[in-house]
């Protein structure tokens, strides 16, 4: 069987010698032409630590292609830094940029006739992205992590990405003074890497991996670190074997590789946003998976790992004691994963896993044991109720209480509500509502991480409860519930709430719910007015028209 099973339309065609003669003008040579095609697709930018390297990755994943006798070209997608875009106007392109991504990947693999493609991603929209493509052009396909970043350090305190946030909530209350906030901010990222604990980047590389889509080791090893390097040299020697197997993205994504990987994320503790990326994924592949399956696993899965933001450690830490692989074989040893399901290496799970040395997990460690688990069930809680119809989601780790009654505190957007916070208008015992910032109403479903991470450094975080119908951050903790379903912008009845409105979250009974009745949501329905979207241009617009509700999982390919 040739391995060149679609780039032999521009290569090798006598009928199309136009082709040949601009991949011969980019200075291939005749053996070049002649070997299976693979596209390198590079997330990387300059402008952001979570991908400034990735195109150097690219580089190298594309020289050790020649080894293979592969010809690796590689070429580009975008990314958006949420950490960067955090809190401004442009955080509602962050979500979005995942479709952008996916939509690229599979213009260029299809519209150039390529027969593989290797996608190296730093930053989180990037990787779901990138798997979504993969999935789209169904060809042997393997996703390269661009590694975590290490942690930062000043005056003897370890830190990430979140202390840069929550030291200015430390600065608005006095409690830091000009000196040591410009210290937290110069040192909280030492270089190249996403954020190090266990937010969205680390949360879906490990989804990502645990799910078979990336190799042993590619979502624990730092971006600094030679084993990073090492799995961008081996990319090549998989996807040859992926090749001559013709194993591709929908061997591999299944309803039992989903289910793997959302058992890791929940027993690693991982963000909120892997529950839309996860549904999208699925929805992508044509597998039946729904937030029910997420409220299932979650049920049913202790959470283990003590990481950032509600815990002590980073992902480097999990490195330096076996990676992801030795959790992943800790689970499998105590029953938790499919170990038959399919990878890019072209093996199974368990057959991965057999030479591995499962982690040791201890209460003072970053894992803990099964036995004596940081919470009995997981922390992705899905809520229903009358302010969550189609549902909710909410990371609860149980540091922050099991449940929450207070009265609505509602903002039509972050800005009112940071600007609330920094002028210390919010109450204790208040229910903050941001609402009007959902996937069609925002659009594009911005994350929150900016006032939860002022609601922290302010000291009021186990005082106050926050609920949106937009998205948080990976690095968000607190009693906090996102993705409420519907959203405001379609009349769901978070947009219809007042202030005083007595809201209750409760854990436990998996409830959201506010004291109003039916018979008055319906009368303020008939006075509601929608948000005014009729400037929206370009992008936003078309993702206002398109894009399916957080349930759904945000796709936008209905």
């Amino acid at each position: 069987m040739s391995l060149k099973k679609y780039s032999w339309e521009i290569s090798q065609n006598e009928e199309h010698p136009a082709g040949k003669a601009m991949l011969y003008a980019t200075g291939m040579s005749d053996k070049q032409m002649n070997q299976p095609f693979v596209g390198v697709a590079s997330c990387g930018y300059e402008s952001n630590p979570c991908n400034m390297h990735l195109n150097d990755f690219a580089g190298l994943i594309k020289d050790a292609t020649k080894a293979h006798d592969l010809t690796g070209l590689v070429f580009n997608t975008i990314g958006i830094s949420d950490g960067i875009s955090m809190g401004t106007s442009g955080m509602r392109y962050s979500l979005v940029s995942r479709e952008i991504i996916a939509d690229s990947i599979e213009s260029f693999i299809l519209g150039h006739s390529f027969d593989a493609c290797v996608a190296v991603a730093g930053c989180d929209k990037n990787m779901p992205g990138a798997v979504m493509g993969m999935l789209r052009i169904n060809r042997p396909s393997i996703m390269v992590y661009g590694g975590t970043i290490r942690s930062g350090n000043y005056k003897g305190e370890k830190l990430n990405i979140v202390s840069a946030f929550e030291a200015y909530g430390k600065r608005v209350k006095g409690e830091m003074n000009d000196v040591d906030y410009q210290g937290v901010i110069q040192n909280a990222c030492p270089g190249a890497g996403a954020c190090g604990g266990m937010y969205t980047a680390n949360t879906m590389s490990s989804a990502i991996e645990a799910m078979g889509m990336s190799l042993p080791y590619s979502s624990s090893s730092p971006a600094d670190s030679p084993e990073k390097l090492a799995e961008c040299k081996e990319a090549s020697k998989y996807i040859k074997i992926l090749l001559e197997k013709n194993i591709t993205p929908k061997d591999i994504v299944t309803r039992k590789s989903l289910e793997n990987a959302v058992r890791v994320v929940v027993a690693l503790g991982g963000s909120t946003n892997a529950a839309l990326h996860i549904l999208a994924i699925a929805k992508t592949a044509g597998v039946d998976f729904t937030l029910e399956d997420f409220k299932r696993i979650n049920d049913e899965t202790p959470l283990l790992g003590d990481f950032k933001p509600s815990g002590k450690f980073m992902m480097e830490d999990l490195h330096e004691q076996g990676g992801l692989p030795a959790f992943l074989k800790y689970l499998l040893n105590h029953g938790l994963l499919h170990g038959d399901c399919l990878t890019v290496t072209g093996k199974t799970l368990a057959e991965n896993l057999a030479d591995i040395n499962p982690v040791v997990p201890s209460v003072v460690n970053v894992i803990h044991p099964l036995e004596q688990p940081l919470k009995a069930t997981g922390h992705l809680c899905v809520l229903k109720g009358n302010l969550a119809p189609e549902g909710s989601v909410a990371k609860i780790s149980g540091k922050e209480g099991k449940s929450f009654t207070g009265p609505a505190r509602c903002f039509d957007s972050e800005l009112e509500a940071n600007e609330a916070i920094k002028n210390k208008q919010v109450n204790k015992g208040e229910v903050i509502v941001i609402r009007f910032i959902g996937p069609k109403g925002g659009p594009g479903m911005p994350e929150m991480l900016k006032p939860t991470s002022m609601i922290i450094g302010a000291g009021l975080g186990s005082d106050v409860a926050l609920i949106t119908d937009g998205r948080f951050s990976g690095g968000t903790h607190g009693f906090v519930v996102g993705h409420v379903t519907p959203e405001a912008y379609l009349g769901g009845p978070i947009g219809l709430l007042r202030d005083g409105d007595k809201i209750t979250i409760d854990a436990d009974s998996l409830a959201l719910s506010c004291d109003v009745s039916e018979e008055e949501f319906a009368s303020r329905r008939k006075s509601w007015k929608n948000k005014d979207l009729s400037d929206l241009q370009g992008t936003l617009k078309k993702y206002n028209q398109l894009v399916s509700t957080a349930s759904e999982g945000c796709v936008t390919d209905k």
